[in-house]
């Protein structure tokens, strides 16, 4: 059940929006509101679109199953990725909410965890779904920006 739940992305986001609001609370410093909400008002919005792009073209959203279409229009031409990256700019915002030098430390490594437990296993799904397409996709869109 536990391990089930760690394979969602969103838990991820969880954990490390707490362990920043968490440094918040142990070591206070100035923050940085304005920037930090906008950031994450970016990050749900790049994640709002990816999604709705994503649902249009029939692909699910699920991190949990294979791809169902590899969807490279939209705001897939700019990032292979616009869901995590707007996950990472939540986190990076909600570290400028609560403690800023915790983004130095939480948001390479949300990056990190998103990259290694999320990322390789769907570009390895897609690859595998239509191996042309994939390589020409990530030839002209870089994985997130």
């Amino acid at each position: 059940m536990i391990r089930k739940l760690f394979a969602y992305p969103q838990v991820w986001l969880v954990i490390f929006a707490g362990l920043a609001f968490l440094a918040g609370r142990i070591v206070p410093m100035p923050a940085a509101p304005l920037p930090g909400w906008a950031l994450v008002a970016a990050g749900l919005a790049l994640m709002a679109t990816a999604a709705v792009t994503m649902l249009r073209a029939g692909a699910t959203v699920d991190p949990t199953r294979q791809p169902t279409a590899l969807v490279t229009h939209g705001i897939f031409r700019l990032s292979r990725n616009p869901i995590y990256l707007g996950d990472v700019l939540i986190v990076a915002g909600l570290c400028l909410v609560w403690q800023p030098l915790a983004a130095l430390v939480l948001v390479p490594g949300f990056l990190l965890v998103i990259d290694r437990r999320f990322i390789r296993q769907e570009e390895a799904w897609l690859r595998n779904r239509d191996r042309a397409a994939f390589d020409a996709w990530a030839a002209r869109t870089r994985r997130w920006l």
